[in-house]
C-alpha cells in the first residue's frame, strides 16, 4: 500500500496530477485548492490515501499528515467516498472545518459539492465528538491569516467566484479589517488582480 510519494509533476489534468518516480507515473487525484498551487515540472511531496475497491485502485494526495488525518476521519463516515472528502479538504482550512463541526454548524459542509443535507448533518454528528482529537498542527500555514466567515464566502460565491477562490481572496483580507462589507470590497479587490 502506498503512503507516501515524491517525485515530479508531469502532467496535470482537471483533478489529477501524474506524478513521475524512479521512472513510474502515478495518477494522483488531489483536492482544487492544491491543485491550483502546482505546476508541471516541479517536485512534489504527498502523503497519501491508497483507496482500493473490487473494480480500481485510486490514489489520493494530501498536502501533510494532519491532512492525510482529517481526510481519513471524514472518510470514515457513512456515504462520503473519497472524491467527496477532497471536496471537504477545499472547502476551507482544516481548522475551520474543524470549528464548523465542534459547533455542530452544517453550513460549511452543505456547499461542499457531493454532500446534501442530511450527509453534512451525518457529519457533524459522526465526527463532533471525534474532531477534538486530531492535534492540530500549531505550524499551519493559514495561521494567523483572515477567517472568513460563510455569509461572506456565500456573497462571493453569488458573484459568480468559486468557493476555494473566495476562501483565498478573503484569507488575504487584511486582519485588522472587521465589518463583513469591508472585508467582500477587499476581497473584491484581490480578486480583479
Amino acid at each position: 500500500m502506498i503512503a507516501f510519494l515524491e517525485g515530479k509533476i508531469i502532467n496535470k489534468s482537471k483533478d489529477y496530477l501524474v506524478i513521475k518516480n524512479n521512472g513510474i507515473g502515478y495518477k494522483v487525484f488531489v483536492n482544487a485548492d492544491l491543485f491550483s498551487q502546482v505546476n508541471t515540472s516541479e517536485n512534489i511531496e504527498l502523503y497519501i490515501y491508497h483507496h482500493i475497491t473490487e473494480q480500481s485502485s485510486s490514489l489520493f494526495g494530501l498536502k501533510n499528515k494532519e491532512e492525510q488525518e482529517f481526510f481519513e476521519l471524514v472518510l470514515s463516515v457513512s456515504g462520503i467516498g473519497p472524491k467527496t472528502a477532497l471536496n471537504v479538504l477545499a472547502a476551507a482550512t482544516i481548522h475551520e472545518i474543524k470549528n464548523s463541526i465542534s459547533r455542530g454548524e452544517v453550513d460549511l459542509l452543505n456547499k461542499v459539492s457531493g454532500i446534501g443535507p442530511k450527509t453534512a448533518e451525518r457529519v457533524v454528528l459522526e465526527l463532533r465528538n471525534k474532531i477534538d482529537h486530531i492535534e492540530m498542527s500549531t505550524s499551519n500555514s493559514d495561521a494567523g491569516r483572515g477567517q472568513a466567515s460563510g455569509d461572506e464566502i456565500d456573497a462571493l460565491i453569488s458573484l459568480g467566484y468559486s468557493m476555494v477562490q473566495a476562501r483565498d481572496a478573503l484569507k488575504s483580507v487584511d486582519p485588522s479589517v472587521l465589518d463583513s462589507g469591508a472585508r467582500i470590497k477587499e476581497a473584491l479587490k484581490n480578486l480583479s488582480k
